[in-house]
């Protein structure tokens, strides 16, 4: 398996890398070792040697690898500015949570070299069509199996590899297989050889059942065969025959076919397994949406305690939160800004005994990375505890380094009657904080009755500031206030308070707790309070370990902002509620929430259903009279088969896994549903489950559909193997894959679930 893929032609740059180079390998100021990294002759995998073994070892697919970045962009290697020079360094990024690795070329020269092949192999990494990633899928198994690294695999190295893809396969029929695909005989297999082995264990018998049934020759589709499965089955639109010769010509390998106009079992897979057999609609994949609403009318990504990576105690703090949460389209973050040494501010979760990071360095992550994933505004929630003179340095970094991009006044003919739109607020950065001022300063022109009292309300509520503290609260204030336009925090009273005497660009920040309990008292009155103005609902105080509540309940009363933790432990079963989403920790609520920002772009807004947008409505997602709309839906689900699931992350090299699939309905209260398939013994690689699932949906717009894969265990918890989470209004009829993601939502190619979906709305009750 050396040869790299066809359309990958070799450069200066990448023949360098084959011949490898010596660079530091560095953990710490104490950690900085040689190794000599070498790109393999597949030119998708790295493997590195010590000086002091011959052993070689695997180091990084290019599959595994996010982003490579120059210079001192780790803490690790800031840590060690003095030491080396920036042109030397560089860290590669990996998908997850699996930590960086930094490296330290000799010489500026290398680094690049390193750099620009890498970062080459990346584009071509995203830009492979389905039979190259299904090709280098096949590379990257024969990699793992060849545990001597001689080119070949013997009938042991197949046996073993048999257990790493999660499948319990009867050593006859295994080793019947292997002699099948060893057409040299020679009792190894190498290239071709492989690839025929690794076919035979991937043929999908559900899928040609399904190919036969629309084909009346058996071997083949054509074109207007495959346009009656699109129709009938895909419910795809009336020009079926259009699109099935556009799906042709982009999935049939056989040129002979294509050209026929015809489609063989393999392009059908293929397309299976693309984005156009993706159960995700690929419409909601772009910008979809009208942006020019007020951004109260927005669900909005958000992240609390951003800056940690574990739990609120004695977690760690990290610029790597705010850049991650920042690149999967979060749109509020939060900062802490506590007193530091040397008259310079740092951001830590006060009064604890988590670690510190410098605001200097927050906002620099924030200036070059947060409109990476998006353009549409950030909102920079600043929780601010520094004393006076430190203020001045807050306001000289922000000014310093996001420039323009902060936006500190009022634009230009806004009507303070009604907040800007996200279109309106495009490239700008927004803080959210209290704001200090006399009422012939209010945005409005009103006099403003809050007291101070009242400023520190929330404070006292999260429990965030001591009393001495208090004393200054005053001066801390006014320092940044001015730069307070549209996300002005206020205490919350009542309803009917907000209502009399508040202005559009006032927020409240609500408990956990406190939300719940308004929403089960005055469902429709907090629908009506958030078509007007924004809310931000935080995790109650006793989440030290960064767990979530459920976004859910929240979203259904049209709450835009959740506070979420850091990149914390999965939640333990007594951390049943979730939080304010904190990115950082993984879990059901996490899921919910990538999964409803999925949609329109990933830009990190979500425009809600038109009844939480009017300030007159009636809904009130507890009683069923409210609800407006057809429907109700019927969500039939066939779980059909699955591919190549991945081990639990417990589990053990031998072990095999037992799979289930649960389908979980997030909704309303009336939608809340989950069922579940029987568990297959032993296959975690190509399991069987031909069990179909009922669901009714009666507020669909905001409903969202979780699939979870887990070992079964009858003696504990089931084990977590999978998932993936979507809007109900996002899901594609007929013949669907499901590519699964990990517990912190990162892809898992070639995991995925094979599905059968039917929609149908049902006649409305009596």
């Amino acid at each position: 398996m050396a040869s790299p893929i066809p359309r990958l032609q070799l450069d200066e740059t990448l023949r360098q890398m084959q011949q490898g180079t010596t660079m530091r390998k560095v953990k710490s100021k104490s950690w900085k070792k040689p190794r000599y990294f070498k790109l393999q002759d597949d030119c998708m995998t790295v493997w590195h040697q010590s000086s002091c073994t011959c052993e070689a070892k695997y180091t990084f697919s290019l599959s595994e690898v996010e982003a490579v970045r120059e210079g001192h962009q780790s803490e690790v290697l800031q840590g060690l500015a003095e030491e080396f020079p920036p042109e030397c360094c560089f860290t590669v990024v990996f998908h997850g949570r699996r930590g960086h690795l930094d490296l330290v070329a000799g010489s500026p020269q290398e680094a690049q070299c390193w750099v620009r092949g890498l970062r080459r192999l990346l584009d071509f990494v995203t830009s492979m069509d389905q039979q190259e990633k299904t090709d280098q899928w096949i590379r990257d198994w024969f990699q793992k199996a060849d545990k001597n690294r001689d080119g070949r695999m013997s009938f042991p190295e197949a046996r073993q590899l048999l257990r790493l893809m999660n499948i319990d396969m009867n050593e006859d029929h295994a080793r019947r297989i292997f002699q099948e695909a060893d057409r040299s005989e020679s009792e190894t297999l190498e290239d071709e050889e492989f690839v025929l082995f690794y076919t035979a264990l991937t043929q999908r018998g559900e899928v040609l059942r399904i190919f036969q049934e629309f084909s009346e020759a058996g071997k083949k589709l054509t074109l207007l065969e495959f346009a009656d499965f699109l129709q009938q089955e895909q419910q795809e639109p009336e020009n079926s025959k259009e699109l099935a010769m556009q799906l042709i010509d982009r999935y049939e390998p056989s040129e002979t076919a294509k050209v026929r106009h015809m489609l063989t079992i393999d392009g059908f897979l293929l397309y299976l397994l693309s984005p156009d057999g993706d159960i995700f609609d690929p419409a909601h994949e772009s910008l979809c949406q009208d942006m020019t609403q007020p951004l109260c009318h927005y669900f909005i990504s958000s992240s609390h305690n951003t800056y940690l990576l574990a739990d609120q105690l004695q977690g760690q703090s990290s610029i790597e939160g705010y850049i991650r949460a920042l690149k999967r389209g979060c749109r509020c973050v939060e900062v802490d800004c506590w007193d530091g040494r040397g008259g310079e501010p740092v951001v830590c979760h006060g009064h604890t005994l988590t670690s510190q990071i410098s605001f200097q360095d927050v906002v620099a992550a924030l200036g070059q990375y947060a409109f990476q994933a998006s353009d549409y505004p950030v909102i920079l929630s600043l929780e601010n505890h520094c004393g006076p003179e430190q203020q001045h340095a807050l306001a000289q970094h922000l000014t310093g380094i996001l420039g323009e991009r902060l936006l500190t006044a009022p634009l230009e003919g806004w009507d303070p009657a009604r907040l800007p739109s996200p279109e309106a607020l495009r490239g700008k950065i927004l803080l959210k904080g209290k704001r200090a001022e006399s009422p012939a300063h209010s945005l409005s022109g009103q006099p403003d009755e809050a007291t101070e009292g009242d400023v520190l309300e929330e404070e006292e509520e999260e429990g965030l500031e001591a009393e001495g503290e208090r004393q200054s609260h005053e001066a801390k204030v006014n320092a940044l206030s001015d730069w307070v336009v549209y996300c002005r925090s206020v205490p919350f009273r009542s309803f009917r308070q907000a209502r009399a005497c508040r202005q559009p660009y006032e927020m409240a920040s609500l408990s956990e707790p406190r939300a719940r309990k308004l929403i089960k008292e005055a469902g429709n009155e907090f629908v009506c309070h958030n078509a007007r103005q924004l809310t931000r609902i935080y995790p109650r105080g006793l989440r030290a370990d960064s767990s979530n509540y459920d976004p859910q309940e929240m979203w259904n009363v049209g709450c835009q902002l959740g506070r979420a933790g850091g990149e914390g432990q999965e939640p333990g079963p007594e951390c049943k509620r979730p939080v304010a989403l904190n990115v950082q920790t993984a879990g059901a609520e996490m899921d919910l929430s990538d999964g409803l920002f999925r949609q329109n772009g990933r830009c990190g807004y979500v425009l809600k259903p038109a009844f939480l947008r009017d300030e007159g409505t009636t809904f009130d997602p507890a009683d069923s009279r409210s609800w407006a709309g057809g429907g109700p839906w019927s969500l039939e689900i066939q779980v059909i088969s699955g591919q190549q699931l991945p081990k639990a992350a417990n589990s053990t090299a031998r072990s095999i896994m037992d799979p289930l699939v649960r389908v979980e309905i997030h909704g309303v209260p009336a939608d809340q549903a989950k069922e579940e398939t029987k568990y297959v013994s032993n296959n975690g690689f190509n399991p069987s489950w031909e069990e179909t699932l009922q669901f009714t949906v009666r507020v669909p717009e905001l409903a969202l559909v979780r699939f979870v894969v887990e070992d079964y265990d009858r003696m504990s918890r089931n084990d977590f193997m999978g998932q993936f989470t979507l809007p109900f209004t996002s899901i594609r009829a007929g013949y669907r894959h499901i590519h699964l993601l990990s517990r912190d939502g990162t892809a898992m190619p070639p995991s995925s679930l094979f599905v059968h979906i039917k929609i149908t709305e049902l006649p409305e009750p009596e």
